[in-house]
């Protein structure tokens, strides 16, 4: 694949993509922290839970980390350069936020209702998420 960075730099900072991307990284992070109240895991084995919950607490610092990366790029010239490294974590987290948006609306779980928030305003995120995967995928592998 070419190098389409740029295309990725313009839609991070002159068309506000960081926006949806800072938004899903602390849905995210939230998500995280609240996984032991997550009715899937609730399902799940208890066995699995001790495992899922140290592996969040590890990411959750992740996410701070680059939270703050973004926002000291935003400054910078090279921001698709600098988040390369964190292409499968940004889609990850918005992968996140569009599947409890989703969840949200189908099941209609407190949990996922609360965890999104504002349900209108997760609709209207939904076509700026899949914007954002598709502008990640010009972060060059």
């Amino acid at each position: 694949m070419a190098d389409n960075s740029g295309l990725a730099e313009i839609y991070l900072k002159e068309e506000g993509g960081y926006e949806i991307i800072i938004k899903s990284l602390n849905h995210y992070k939230n998500r995280l922290k609240t996984l032991n109240d997550s009715p899937e895991l609730k399902e799940s084995a208890a066995m699995f839970a001790s495992v899922l919950d140290a592996q969040a607490r590890k990411t959750v610092p992740k996410i701070d980390q680059v939270i703050e990366k973004i926002h000291s790029s935003l400054k910078d010239v090279k921001i698709a350069t600098d988040l390369k490294e964190e292409k499968q974590f940004l889609e990850k987290a918005l992968t996140c936020y569009e599947s409890d948006i989703h969840r949200a609306e189908d099941t209609g779980h407190e949990y996922f209702v609360k965890l999104v928030g504002d349900m209108e305003q997760g609709r209207r995120d939904l076509p700026i998420i899949e914007t954002a995967l598709e502008k990640i995928k010009y972060f060059s592998d």
